[in-house]
């Protein structure tokens, strides 16, 4: 038997939970929740209350998922811009 493939979605996080857990709203207003990709956590991406998410749901479940992208919203914060030169 052959695994099916994840079913790609658009969403935006709600709530953000301990261990790298959100609670994911996706476009046809379900909650999901949903935990942050390997890589994410490898590359120390942040995700925050009102990003713009691509996740991944399993088709046997899909009341939770996996965040693989966060989708990036106009210009950085000022917190960032502020700093000075990388040293």
């Amino acid at each position: 038997m052959t695994k099916r493939e994840a079913i790609e979605l658009d969403g935006v996080v709600t709530e953000v939970l301990p261990d790298q857990n959100f609670r994911v709203r996706l476009a046809n207003d379900h909650i999901v929740l949903a935990y942050a990709a390997g890589k994410m956590s490898k590359f120390r991406i942040r995700v925050l209350v009102g990003d713009r998410v691509t996740m991944q749901l399993s088709p046997y479940d899909l009341s939770r998922g996996r965040i693989v992208y966060r989708h990036k919203t106009g210009d950085a914060p000022a917190l960032a811009r502020s700093r000075g030169p990388r040293r």
